[in-house]
């Protein structure tokens, strides 16, 4: 019983802290692309998004992205998200496989969200 809590608390640990190191990291930047017009992609199922997102996101899932990249500018600067970050990272090479020079990875939206806010509050 010991041994598996003390392997479900390390488990705990290194998520919470792989889920610190990510936020710190990813947001490095991202502020300025933000107030510099970056449009947040939110690239979760229409029925995620729907549950709550960045106001003034747009919406195009991992599995419809491939159809409907020709509906974004790949002049403009995208910082994609998801719930967790793995969909946000496979859209950000998917769409520089297409092309786009200017797409970052914003990782969890929850995340993303805090940087967004404190963008608007500045």
């Amino acid at each position: 019983m010991k041994i598996a809590l003390v392997v479900v608390t390390s488990i705990l640990l290194i998520y919470v802290g792989y889920r610190t190191y990510r936020f710190i990291m990813l947001s490095e930047g991202l502020d300025k692309k933000i107030a510099h017009g970056a449009i947040i992609l939110d690239v979760r199922t229409p029925d995620e998004y729907a549950t709550g997102h960045i106001a003034g996101s747009i919406n195009i899932s991992l599995g419809s992205i491939r159809e409907r990249y020709t509906e974004l500018d790949p002049s403009k600067t995208y910082i994609t998200t998801c719930s967790h970050g793995l969909r946000s990272v496979k859209v950000e090479h998917i769409l520089r496989e297409k092309g786009f020079k200017k797409v970052f990875n914003g990782g969890a939206w929850v995340d993303l969200e805090k940087i967004v806010n404190e963008q608007k509050h500045q």
